[in-house]
């Protein structure tokens, strides 16, 4: 199967950096394509992003070579599937709260008999080979997002889900969730102390952790300590950095 960076990254047992593409543009997501990360996530959630625009961004991601993901709207076996057929080798799901919630995540994910996803993998057929349907169940990747104090409760049972590739960490829900306001990169004790308790349950599983990042030096520090994915911002925030820095320049 091809597009396998993410893999290929994670089978060196080094730790990747995702993009994440927020605006619904192909010209976006080429330019972020031919940059240096190892997998690149479309965000269908808070992005704003539909599943035409999705699909024409996971058509240029191709000419790349590197891993496609998609963060779907919710839990929602549909547009799960649909993703998964257009292209999308990775799948990160929002709110995953029980391990009820993760089973049947996974199981969207995954053909019979491992699982219920429906067989028709359209786009996905003509991109990644017509040995799709006999590796897709050992090569898609499935992050449930832990966000909320009830996730956090059950951290141990979610990580220990049959087939889930691994649990991405959303930091601003997780906060909202024990009080704080929203935001990426907390230092509060009781926020590292929760995020710190994920990254245990996921090398006590044996699966792997990943966190949205705000900083490339913060970053950096999660990837030093063995996480093993980090995304950096967005296009957005990365897109309106760079403006605000360059008039501010001008203005100079």
């Amino acid at each position: 199967m091809k597009q396998q960076t993410l893999r290929d990254c994670w089978a060196k047992e080094k730790g990747a950096i995702n993009a994440w593409c927020s605006i619904p543009s192909a010209v976006t997501a080429e330019m972020m394509s031919m940059n240096d990360f190892d997998s690149i996530t479309i965000d269908m959630q808070h992005g704003l992003v539909d599943y035409q625009a999705a699909l024409n961004m996971l058509q240029v991601i191709s000419g790349s070579g590197k891993t496609p993901m998609v963060r779907v709207p919710w839990n929602e076996p549909g547009i799960i599937m649909k993703s998964l057929d257009a292209g999308a080798l990775g799948i990160i799901c929002p709110m995953i709260n029980t391990p009820e919630d993760a089973i049947d995540f996974v199981g969207a994910t995954r053909y019979a008999p491992e699982g219920h996803r429906s067989s028709g993998p359209t786009r996905a057929l003509m991109v990644h080979g017509a040995n799709y349907h006999d590796e897709a169940n050992d090569k898609i990747i499935s992050l449930a997002m832990i966000e909320t104090v009830e996730a956090l409760e059950n951290v141990e049972k979610i990580a220990a889900t049959e087939g889930l590739t691994g649990i991405y960490i959303g930091p601003s829900d997780l906060s909202i969730s024990m009080g704080f306001k929203p935001g990426l990169d907390r230092v509060e004790p009781e926020m590292i102390n929760a995020i710190n308790k994920i990254y245990d349950a996921c090398k006590n599983n044996n699966i792997k952790v990943g966190i949205h990042c705000l900083s490339p030096s913060y970053l950096k520090e999660k990837l030093s300590n063995g996480y093993d994915l980090a995304t950096l911002a967005s296009d957005v925030r990365i897109y309106a950095e760079g403006l605000s820095n360059k008039i501010k320049e001008a203005r100079s």
